[in-house]
């Protein structure tokens, strides 16, 4: 979802040392999905906090770590890096399917549960749930 599309609290008040850390770790005006989490990490919140934070504060989000979105001149991450080239590591797709919802869907923390589990990167296992054609849900972040 666009952040302009976003329906926002009102009331919501950003932490302004959250709020600090996200300007200072801009990337050509954008905050990467990285140094989101990196920044949750360190104040010790909630990523979608720092995504809330984020969007009140109108900075956009760049390079999901799935590679969905925020790759200017690419529609998927994968196609700048390469990862469709990537060996993927045996058992990986059926950890992946045995994980998908019957409505096809799966979230973005399961994704990176299972690219934990099998030592495989973040952007593979996007691009084989892409490739598999299925959906992914619930932005860590609250992008999507």
């Amino acid at each position: 979802m666009a952040l302009n599309d976003k329906k926002f609290d009102p009331d919501f008040q950003p932490d302004e040392k959250t709020a600090a850390a996200l300007r200072g770790s801009l990337k050509d005006g954008f905050l990467t999905c990285a140094a989101a989490f990196a920044a949750a990490q360190k104040a010790g919140l909630d990523p979608a906090e720092v995504g809330r934070t984020a969007d009140a504060l109108a900075i956009h989000l760049s390079e999901c770590q799935l590679g969905l979105f925020g790759f200017p001149g690419h529609d998927k991450g994968w196609a700048k890096t390469g990862t469709a080239g990537q060996a993927v590591p045996p058992g990986l797709e059926d950890a992946m399917l045995q994980a998908f919802e019957a409505s096809r869907e799966i979230s973005c923390a399961e994704l990176w549960r299972i690219a934990g589990r099998f030592a495989a990167s973040r952007m593979l296992t996007g691009y084989l749930a892409d490739k598999l054609g299925f959906k992914i849900r619930a932005c860590q972040l609250g992008a999507f």
